[in-house]
C-alpha cells in the first residue's frame, strides 16, 4: 500500500518539482533536495489521548441511565468500564487506520520538535553533508504534521540565516492548507534558489550531487 507521502503528488507533479529544482540550480551551486515524508513520528500517544476522551465522556454520560436498566447504582465502576473500554478500542482503532486524525490531538510544540527531529536525521540519513561545498540543504515536508522544515549545511548557513528561510516554509505550509502543494513546494524551491544564487553563484564545474526528489 503507498504511504501518504507517495500519494500526495501526481506523476505530473512529481515531474514539475524536479524541474523547479533544475532550474533553481541552473543559477546557483547549492544543492536543493526537497523531500517528502508521510510522517515524523508514530505519535502513538494521539490515539491514547482521542479514545480516554471519547470514552471517558461517553462512560460519564451513559453509565448512571445503563445502570439503572439493570437496578444498579449509578456510579457503578463495572457500567463505567463496560462502556468505556469498547469505545477506547474503536477510537484507538480508527485512529490508527486514519493517522490523519492524530493530528489533532497533538500539541504544537510536540509537533514541531517531531519533525524538526526527523528533519535533522534525513539530512544525515540521506547525505546531504556529503557535497563538496557543504552547500546541500533540505526543503523537508512533513505531510501528517501539515509542517515543513529547512536545513543547509555548514557552508550554507556559515553565511546566510536561517531566518531567510522562513518565507519558504510558510509558503509550503499554507499551500498544503489550501490544497496548492505542488505550486506552493515550487515556489519554495524557486525562492531558494533565489536566496542561494546571492551567496552561491553557479560555477563552471557544477555536478549535481545529490537527488532531485525524495518521498518516503
Amino acid at each position: 500500500m503507498k504511504s501518504m507521502a507517495e500519494k500526495f503528488f501526481t506523476a505530473d507533479e512529481r515531474k514539475m518539482v524536479c524541474e523547479a529544482v533544475h532550474r533553481a540550480e541552473k543559477k546557483t551551486s547549492g544543492e536543493i533536495v526537497p523531500m517528502l515524508v508521510a510522517q515524523s513520528n508514530n505519535y502513538p500517544v494521539a490515539p491514547i489521548r482521542a479514545g480516554a476522551l471519547a470514552a471517558s465522556a461517553v462512560a460519564l454520560v451513559l453509565t448512571a441511565p445503563v445502570a439503572a436498566m439493570f437496578w444498579l447504582h449509578s456510579s457503578n465502576l463495572w457500567v463505567f468500564l463496560g462502556l468505556f473500554i469498547p469505545v477506547f478500542t474503536g477510537v484507538h482503532i480508527v485512529m490508527n487506520l486514519y493517522p490523519g486524525l492524530k493530528r489533532f490531538f497533538l500539541f504544537k510544540d510536540e509537533i514541531d520538535m517531531e519533525v524538526r527531529e526527523s528533519a535533522f536525521g534525513a539530512f544525515f540519513s540521506e547525505g546531504l553533508y556529503k557535497t563538496r561545498d557543504s552547500n546541500g540543504i533540505l526543503i523537508f515536508v512533513s505531510l501528517l504534521e501539515h509542517r515543513a522544515w529547512i536545513i543547509a549545511d555548514s557552508g550554507i548557513s556559515d553565511l546566510i540565516p536561517t531566518e531567510q528561510w522562513e518565507e519558504a516554509v510558510d509558503v509550503i505550509t499554507n499551500g498544503i492548507h489550501e490544497k496548492k502543494q505542488c505550486q506552493a513546494l515550487c515556489r519554495a524551491i524557486e525562492m531558494v534558489g533565489d536566496i542561494l544564487e546571492k551567496k552561491f553563484p553557479i560555477r563552471d564545474d557544477d555536478l549535481n550531487e545529490l537527488h532531485d526528489l525524495i518521498i518516503r
